[in-house]
């Protein structure tokens, strides 16, 4: 990685092997499980890519659920963390924002590895990337993994969350009103109603379009570029990026989508912090079920 190479959406296994070690790389490992973080800390602590930090979904890349004043009814299941919070987390891990930095997670990057990148890109910081692919790639190609748990010199970091971007509740139903979209990026039967497996109640915000974060995926690893570009044109119906916002069940895999969109070269899009679990905190909200 010399001077001016960067990756800012999608980085290889080979890219990230031929990368490792170099000063300005900090590789996180994002791994999560739904309801059971310790299993997701241990199989970090058990093998991970050579030199990688361990990023927390709830505890580093979230707030804690009903605290802080900035914490409200529609925050969701995995509150948009506090800005200190984050920047600390940052320090902790020893990037700056010169830092090449590089997520990875045991999916697809829909568990936590695009919602450290969609944080990053908040704070305006371009140089992050997902690892395409994930764990299970670079496991498939037999690169090498380490259980050392490296100890980095702590540093600071400065900045603050492009809030533009990032919608509650009252806004997006005012982004609705005023003509935007809404992709919701859960899986379709939960967009329809038919199932709900996380929350209380099931269906969808009224006006969203179903566009499942997994659509985006082939065989593991996104898409061409220019094949996304084409199907998300469609879908944005002659709309630019910038007049769409998108959500899931809690803000965490819609950032897969918002990471899709970029790649594709579609950049500016929303996102909805308290999603589906913070829209439906509130019982007076609308539901819609079906397509």
């Amino acid at each position: 990685m010399n001077a001016t190479q960067a990756w800012g959406t999608l980085i290889s296994a080979d890219e990230l092997a031929s990368a490792l070690g170099r000063s300005e790389l900090v590789v996180i490992d994002a791994r999560s499980k739904l309801g059971d973080a310790a299993t997701a800390e241990a199989a970090y602590r058990q093998a991970h890519i050579p030199g990688a930090r361990y990023a927390h979904l709830e505890r580093d890349l979230s707030a804690p659920e009903g605290t802080a004043p900035a914490l409200r009814i529609d925050a969701g299941r995995h509150p948009w963390p506090q800005l200190d919070d984050f920047l600390a987390a940052l320090g902790r891990w020893g990037i700056t924002p010169q830092t090449q930095v590089v997520a990875y997670d045991a999916g697809d990057g829909a568990l936590a590895a695009a919602r450290l990148w969609f944080l990053l890109r908040m704070l305006g910081h371009e140089r992050v990337a997902v690892l395409d692919g994930g764990w299970e790639q670079w496991q498939a190609q037999g690169l090498p993994v380490d259980t050392d748990v490296p100890e980095p010199m702590p540093t600071r970091y400065a900045g603050s969350f492009d809030e533009t971007r990032l919608l509650d509740a009252a806004q997006v139903q005012a982004h609705l009103d005023n003509g935007g979209l809404l992709f919701d990026a859960r899986a379709a039967e939960r967009f329809r109603g038919d199932i709900e497996p996380i929350d209380r109640v099931a269906g969808h915000v009224p006006g969203a379009r179903n566009r499942p974060y997994a659509s985006s995926m082939r065989d593991g690893r996104f898409r061409p570029a220019t094949e996304l570009a084409a199907e998300l044109a469609t879908q944005l119906d002659g709309h630019p990026a910038s007049d769409a916002a998108v959500m899931c069940g809690s803000g965490v895999t819609a950032c897969h989508l918002l990471l899709a969109m970029e790649h594709a070269g579609l950049k500016g899009a929303r996102l909805f912090k308290g999603s589906w679990s913070g829209w439906i905190a509130d019982p007076e909200r609308p539901i819609a079920t079906g397509e």
